[in-house]
């Protein structure tokens, strides 16, 4: 018994190291034929449909990363919807007969969840946190009053001046708002901008100065005592 299943298990040792002497052969001439150097990622291609499509070269009979293509069939047109019967996507073009997702437009309004408690209603809501689209936040671009110290005695300073004198640099912000941060230095300015703080305006005129309000619209002076 031990000696039928040692000659089993020659037999079966030779049949294998056979078929893989017969493999490397066959790559070794395949090699040979096309002039290529072996890959070390290759196998054969056993698809009928690449092997009898147009596209394939008789000549390459095993797959490797240089003779990667599409399988037939596997790319297809983009579907013309709309164009008729015959053309595979007309009438309703695969949206169904009727309903609301066959209906053009963005199907429902953004936030709604089928008729149950919507999200921004279920959340608490806190004062002084404005919620929803109609509500905007008004934010301001700062001017410190250590700005105002680069512009010259009398003059009449806005965002626009001090930026062509280089104090300040460009903002997307579209309102100017004067801050009372640092010291007022320059005597009888006056500034326009589109706020101003207590303190920033107590200091302009206690130094001589005078603010002009500007319209968040139109940005003429709509308050000469700001």
């Amino acid at each position: 018994m031990r000696s039928f299943l040692y000659l089993a298990a020659c037999l079966v040792i030779a049949a294998v190291s056979d078929a893989f002497t017969a493999s490397a052969f066959h790559g070794q001439a395949l090699c040979a034929a096309t002039g290529k150097a072996s890959s070390s990622i290759s196998m054969k291609i056993f698809d009928w449909k690449r092997r009898e499509s147009d596209s394939f070269n008789l000549a390459v009979t095993e797959l490797s990363p240089a003779t990667l293509t599409p399988s037939p069939g596997s790319r297809h047109r983009k579907a013309r919807k709309g164009r008729g019967i015959s053309a595979g996507q007309g009438a309703s073009c695969g949206f169904g007969m009727r309903g609301q997702r066959s209906r053009s437009g963005p199907g429902v309004r953004a936030g709604f969840e089928g008729g149950q408690q919507p999200l921004y209603r279920r959340l608490p809501k806190f004062v002084g946190r404005p919620m929803g689209p109609g509500h905007t936040k008004k934010e301001f671009h700062l001017i410190t009053l250590e700005a105002l110290n680069s512009a010259a005695e009398g003059a009449t300073v806005s965002f626009e001046t001090l930026h062509e004198q280089g104090t300040l640099t460009k903002t997307s912000l579209r309102w100017h708002k004067v801050v009372g941060n640092g010291e007022l230095n320059v005597r009888g300015l006056t500034v326009q901008a589109h706020a101003f703080t207590g303190s920033a305006k107590e200091a302009i005129e206690n130094a001589g100065g005078k603010c002009q309000l500007l319209s968040p619209t139109t940005n003429e002076i709509v308050d000469m005592s700001a």
